[in-house]
């Protein structure tokens, strides 16, 4: 299955951009560091300005100690409008060389074939790269982009609501002991109809698909045969994945349960839920902004969401990637830049940040730490998406979220998983 060319990247500029990279023989690349004159572009999110300016400032004055002469700009973009310029950019001759990548992104930009595969042994810590955030930048078994930080999914609580029902402001380890703890908080807040002792909306995919890997599953497997990927939501570890999530669902959510999560912190503010499976950064939604709670400021904790089997429930892999643009002439230096920006110190700088680092041998102190103690250990469980040409086109036909809101209706696990694999054999092999 080749790469495809979509989005703002035609075939004429890659086909211009891989004869440029692969032109440079003999040339630029084969002087000295000192004597190399280029210019860098890399572009990095806002979060890189606003947090740890100084990892980039470092960074820049490491490579400029070996490239003397080269040119490095650095542009800081926004999370908001950084998808649409880039595709224009990369569709023109003024792109960067390094780019930062959402790893949700990623998907796109491999399969269009705008970026350049990377050879992991030329960067530290590739060896203990977080497995989830590798996955992010790997495709048929080759890899185009650097993991850069990890993020991860934690269960967030009412600290005080847990210490009244349980005597515990804990969230327990174990998941049966969990359940318990759910079960006092039901009777303690019961007289409340609206109350959820976890508000887990049944249209919440990311959950959901949670509990299908927990059990072995996954939502579609790569057929080495075929050459294709297959829908696998209806294969047993799957189905039981799915049934334990609507019992969660079922048992402890008192609200709509065909809602999605976009609105859980708000619930949650507002007194309607003592527990939520969220971004750890939510915690923070539900105590301060508009639709925040003041009054729950030092009430709200961040915990390891226990999983079944006494596990960590796995996440949703979050967090970025580097890529190399494969139009890029100076794809050599951009290599360079971004093995500093990613080497051990400078992940040291990023956990000095709480930002959990990419590998797992930097990552165990931060188990350790309260603040980041709940991702860091969801980490090496994170999952991701499959990456297949025609999974953007499975989002927005929403396969997923249809399946969830049919057997909160009432189908069958079972009937509503083979619906959904047959819609996803349809959709993620369509490299139209």
């Amino acid at each position: 299955m080749k790469r495809k060319l979509i989005a703002a990247v035609g075939v004429a500029s890659m086909i211009a951009g891989v004869a440029a990279c692969g032109s440079d023989e003999g040339g630029a690349s084969a002087k000295a560091p000192k004597d190399r004159d280029e210019t860098l572009t890399v572009w990095l999110m806002n979060d890189a300005e606003s947090t740890w300016p100084e990892l980039v400032k470092d960074v820049n004055k490491q490579f400029k100690k070996k490239y003397p002469k080269v040119k490095v700009k650095v542009q800081f973009q926004q999370w908001g409008d950084k998808t649409k310029k880039l595709d224009a950019a990369l569709g023109g001759d003024k792109f960067p060389d390094v780019v930062e990548l959402g790893n949700t992104e990623t998907m796109t930009y491999i399969l269009n074939g705008a970026l350049a595969e990377i050879d992991p042994k030329k960067y530290e810590n590739s060896d203990s790269w977080i497995q989830g955030l590798k996955d992010t930048c790997t495709y048929e078994k080759k890899q185009y982009c650097v993991p850069y930080y990890a993020g991860a999914r934690v269960a967030i609580h009412n600290k005080d609501m847990f210490k009244k029902a349980t005597g515990s402001e804990d969230v327990p380890e174990s998941e049966e002991k969990l359940t318990s703890a759910l079960d006092k908080l039901q009777q303690e807040y019961g007289s409340d109809k609206a109350f959820s002792p976890l508000y887990l909306p049944g249209k919440y995919w990311y959950a959901a698909m949670s509990y299908v890997h927990a059990f072995g599953g996954t939502i579609a497997e790569y057929d080495d045969g075929s050459k294709e990927f297959k829908g696998a939501l209806s294969k047993p570890e799957s189905v039981k994945g799915l049934k334990h999530f609507m019992k969660l669902v079922n048992k402890y959510n008192h609200a709509d349960r065909t809602k999605d999560e976009q609105d859980h912190a708000n619930v949650m503010a507002n007194e309607k839920a003592a527990m939520i499976y969220g971004n750890g950064w939510e915690a923070g939604s539900v105590v301060e902004g508009e639709s925040g709670n003041p009054k729950l400021k030092d009430k709200i904790g961040t915990a390891v969401m226990p999983g079944p089997g006494d596990k960590p429930l796995p996440s949703f892999i979050g967090g970025s990637d580097l890529g190399i643009v494969e139009k890029s002439e100076v794809q050599d230096l951009a290599e360079d830049w971004i093995s500093m920006y990613t080497s051990a110190d400078s992940m040291k700088v990023l956990a000095k940040k709480k930002i959990l680092p990419n590998n797992t041998a930097q990552l165990e102190p931060l188990k350790k730490d309260p603040e980041t103690e709940a991702a860091a250990k969801a980490v090496p469980y994170a999952w991701f998406t499959p990456i297949a040409p025609g999974w953007t086109a499975v989002e927005k036909q929403n396969v997923l979220t249809n399946m969830l809101v049919s057997i909160v209706k009432g189908e069958s696990v079972e009937a509503a998983a083979k619906k959904a694999d047959k819609k996803i054999d349809e959709l993620i092999n369509n490299e139209a």
